[in-house]
């Protein structure tokens, strides 16, 4: 029997749904079904919603979709939550406190979100500027924070920043 490989995939012919509720499940048309699936992006942040990766429970990947828009509407609509889900990011509103011990940094922030504590292991590694203005952190327990334009936070939060990156 000869393997289909991901690029031979019509990804129309792929259904997305949760069954049991919270598992991502995949079918392939009539042919195969994967019970316990991961959906990735390769490039979350250059690239939203292109470059899908759908990944078996060991880890293997089963097909790469070029675009979001390529899957039929209910599983585009299933992608789209779990891209959500994965990709949870808090918006950096204001920073009402920044301190760093033994290179350690503990944040204090509100956020789109509300009220967030948060630890930054390492700020060289773990924030990134995506532009001039548009900084992303991404904290200890991997989730992401986001400040889009650093010239729009009050003069406080952007003097706490300065101090520490």
């Amino acid at each position: 029997m000869e393997t289909q490989t991901s690029e031979m995939i019509d990804p129309r012919t792929l259904r997305l749904f949760y069954d049991p509720p919270g598992t991502l499940r995949l079918t392939v048309g009539e042919e195969r079904s994967y019970p316990a699936v991961k959906l990735y992006q390769a490039s979350p942040l250059s690239r939203p919603g292109r470059y899908l990766s759908l990944v078996d429970g060991k880890g293997e990947e089963i097909v790469m979709v070029e675009n979001l828009a390529d899957f039929a509407a209910d599983s585009r609509e299933v992608a789209e939550e779990e891209i959500r889900r994965r990709y949870l990011t808090a918006r950096v509103e204001e920073i009402t406190n920044i301190r760093t011990e033994f290179g350690v940094t503990y944040w204090h922030a509100r956020t789109d979100k509300g009220e967030r504590d948060f630890v930054v292991q390492s700020l060289s590694e773990s924030c990134v500027w995506l532009s001039d203005q548009h900084l992303l952190i991404i904290d200890v327990d991997g989730n992401r924070f986001e400040i889009t334009d650093r010239s729009r936070l009050d003069a406080a939060s952007q003097e706490r920043l300065d101090q520490v990156l």
